[in-house]
């Protein structure tokens, strides 16, 4: 038969040829088994594969980009180093996109599931010690944070930094109902549009409410009603219902900036009103100052009044003449009171009190009604002095002018901050002195916002040689760092700048170099410059003294009491001269607490009027 020729292969030879090949296969796999197994211990692969005291953390493949996130830490013991060369497997671990085991076994090891929603598939390898990562912790520098969870062992945690640097924040409740206030009003619009959330709606709508409403009456947690904290926890609940709806977050995003713009604006237009009514306070002459002044005009106008006993000591040159500017009765009484009260001798101090129309009847009675030792106190209203000078242009009372001043430091100008001082100067009014006092060859100036506490006649016993004007200089301003208000007039750019309080002047020296012309020209000159007088009287008041000014020594005046708030209390009580420099006057409410009470010791509380204004309080 043809089928059982020659060429035939027989049925057996193929099974045995397979057999074959598969024996070489399994040879071959377990050559290369036993050449993996040293090389896993050669690598120090097998450091990340304990037995105990690991954690599972899950994490999806590398195609997936999600940061790893551990959900719980245990000590299990191991040595700082081991902790490094843990940590060094664990960032191998996550550039290798490495995966955990499931959520079963870490039940079975007693470790803290991660929630549900945050759990990856499980792993699709075989082998279930891939991906099994250890994350050891240092029990000194794992300390909680706020919201019960461990901080990061890692370099620059912000967590450790906010630990060892934690403020007590004031006012945290208030601070917190304004959060809570934006979140809603930020989330309610989009709520309030879902027809399926009605009763959501009204819910967050009365918890805005509420929290308005105990907002608009309290600034600070001492403030907030007995209620608050279930108000609070009420509008939480509200805000993790609102936070759970779907909405559109564009428009939740868009309120949030609405809100937050709104609230910027509200702020910046309560800034300019508090500016605003602080310059209003500053400038206004307080109700009860206003009253006294009424009162005294009217008393005035009801009684009779007898002719000056003391006015030939008004002219007598051999006497010390003080000279004040004021339309404030009870500052010049201050500044009487205090330099009669500490002077050695009283019967040789004058006083000349140079106000203006509207305070003129009421500064004659009070200072009549009130005895200052033996001095002598006249009281002249500047409108209605009879000068020559006065014929074309009639003056009226300008006080000493302040000005605010900030700068940098003269000897380091390059540094970054800036001082701000304010600097006090003669005004209109003070060049009139020559005329006014034309029989007088010395006087003393002082401003109404100072207080004496020492006697003052070594002032008079100075021997000032050529210069016209005893002041305090004021070196950390030099005519250098005016320059652009100075205008381009020669002077010493190291030249200080003076301050007005305390000034002794030489009248004599005054009218024999013609200030007064010499300020009317620089004024004139300086106005065109700047466009209108205010500007440039002080400019011209310090160009007017320039190499005129005698220095006196820089421990007779205190200055900055009218602004700094860092003044040294033993400072205060040594010096022989206080002066309330600045917008913070000691009459106003605004004066700083710790140095009123320097200025309110020179009242003379026992008048009537005094406590029938209120002046007291």
């Amino acid at each position: 038969m043809k089928s059982g020729g020659l060429g035939a292969v027989p049925s057996y030879g193929v099974p045995a040829k397979r057999r074959w090949r598969g024996f070489v296969i399994a040879v071959l796999g377990l050559v290369i088994l036993s050449m993996l197994v040293p090389l896993v211990f050669l690598l120090g692969l097998h450091n990340g594969f304990h037995s105990s005291g690991y954690i599972y953390e899950q994490r999806s493949t590398p195609s997936s980009h999600k940061v790893l996130e551990s959900y719980d830490r245990h000590n299990v013991g191991h040595t700082e180093k081991k902790s490094e060369d843990v940590m060094k497997n664990y960032a191998r671990g996550n550039k290798n996109g490495t995966i955990s085991r499931g959520a079963n076994e870490e039940k079975h090891r007693g470790v803290k599931v991660p929630p549900k929603s945050v759990l990856q598939p499980p792993p699709t390898s075989n082998n279930p010690k891939v991906g099994r990562i250890e994350q050891v912790t240092d029990p000194k520098t794992n300390s909680p944070d706020e919201n019960g969870k461990s901080c990061e062992l890692s370099y620059g945690s912000y967590c450790l930094w906010q630990q060892k640097h934690k403020e007590v924040m004031k006012d945290a409740m208030v601070k917190k109902l304004k959060d809570q206030l934006f979140v809603a009003r930020s989330y309610y619009p989009s709520i309030a549009k879902l027809p399926a959330q009605d009763k959501l709606s009204r819910e967050l709508k009365q918890s805005i409410q509420e929290l308005e409403h105990v907002l608009s009456e309290s600034s600070t947690d001492a403030d907030l009603p007995p209620l608050v904290e279930t108000k609070s926890e009420k509008m939480q609940v509200a805000i993790s219902k609102a936070k759970s709806v779907p909405v559109v977050c564009d428009n939740v995003d868009k309120k949030l900036r609405q809100i937050y713009d709104l609230t910027e604006d509200e702020a910046d237009f309560h800034m300019k009103q508090s500016a605003f009514l602080y310059k209003l306070n500053v400038l206004t002459m307080p109700k009860s100052f206003h009253c006294l002044a009424l009162k005294l005009t009217v008393e005035y106008f009801k009684s009779s009044h007898d002719d000056e006993a003391d006015s030939k000591k008004f002219e007598d040159s051999s006497l010390r003449h003080y000279v004040i500017f004021s339309n404030n009765v009870l500052a010049a009484s201050v500044v009487i009171n205090s330099t009669v009260t500490h002077a050695k001798v009283s019967r040789n101090q004058v006083f000349h009190v140079l106000s203006d129309g509207q305070n003129y009847y009421a500064m004659k009675l009070w200072f009549k009604k009130n005895n200052y030792g033996e001095a002598a106190v006249q009281v002249l209203n500047v409108e209605h002095l009879e000068m020559d000078s006065l014929k074309d242009n009639p003056s009226q009372l300008s006080l000493p002018e302040e000005f605010r001043v900030s700068f940098r430091s003269y000897d380091n100008p390059s540094a970054g901050q800036f001082k701000t001082e304010y600097v006090s100067i003669f005004s209109h009014s003070h060049y009139l002195l020559p005329d006014i006092f034309s029989k007088l060859k010395k006087i003393v100036v002082l401003d109404d916002d100072v207080v004496i506490q020492q006697d003052l006649s070594a002032l008079w016993n100075l021997d000032m040689g050529e210069k016209v004007n005893g002041a305090v200089q004021f070196c950390s301003v030099r005519l250098g760092q005016l320059k652009s208000y100075l205008g381009e007039k020669g002077f010493s750019h190291n030249s200080c700048a003076w301050m007005s309080g305390l000034n002794i002047i030489d009248l004599v020296k005054w009218r024999k170099l013609g200030l007064t012309q010499t300020y009317k020209k620089l004024l004139k000159e300086l106005s065109k410059q700047k466009g209108f007088n205010i500007a440039a009287t002080w400019p011209a008041s310090l160009l007017t003294f320039e190499n005129k000014i005698y220095p006196l020594n820089e421990s007779w005046v205190r200055s900055g009491l009218g602004h700094d708030y860092k003044i040294d209390s033993n400072s205060i009580k040594t010096a022989p001269v206080l002066h309330y420099n600045g917008k913070m006057k000691p009459w106003l409410d605004l004066g700083i607490p710790n140095y009123k009470s320097y200025w309110k010791k020179f009242l003379n509380k026992e008048d009537q009027l005094l406590s029938e204004c209120n002046v007291n309080s």
